[in-house]
């Protein structure tokens, strides 16, 4: 080394002051991540309570259907003469596309969801809301509702009767 070159010494003190500034960064750059993810969270929370309000309210026309068939013209003026049976397959469906969409949104947990699963398999498979899915009703929904019950759960049906 040269003769005049010098090296400058920190002192101890200024090590801790740039490791409290450190510190410092760190602790707000993680208060920061952990803010942002509690912030995720309650914007999913409060779609969901409104998904949930809207989906309370369309439960409550649905039931005054259910007892008053005709009332369902309000919402198809091909439904003056529906059946309390279309009435009710609407009713369950309107259910099945709730369940999906929580599902989907991941407020369903898995074994929950499996159980709904079940539960739509069931009806399509034993019951009669297939037909009324296939006349009209299908249009009444969500595109992806409509892929589901189509591609997975119609499939499904399809290929267990041709084995």
């Amino acid at each position: 080394m040269p003769a005049d070159t010098k090296m400058t010494e920190i002192p101890i003190v200024d090590y801790f002051v740039m490791g409290e500034a450190v510190g410092i960064v760190l602790t707000f750059l993680i208060s920061l991540y952990y803010s942002r993810k509690q912030m995720q969270k309650l914007s999913t929370d409060i779609e969901s309570k409104i998904l949930n309000d809207l989906d309370d309210k369309l439960h409550n026309l649905l039931e005054i259907a259910l007892a008053k068939p005709d009332v369902g013209k309000i919402f198809n003026r091909d439904a003056s003469g529906q059946s309390a049976e279309e009435a009710g397959a609407v009713y369950a469906l309107n259910i099945f596309a709730y369940a999906f969409q929580m599902h989907k949104r991941g407020i369903l947990k898995e074994n929950e969801w499996n159980g709904w699963l079940r539960r739509i398999r069931n009806s399509f498979k034993k019951g009669e809301i297939s037909d009324y899915w296939n006349s009209e009703l299908e249009e009444w929904f969500d595109p992806e509702f409509q892929d589901f019950i189509n591609n997975e759960i119609l499939q499904q049906i399809k290929q267990k009767i041709g084995n």
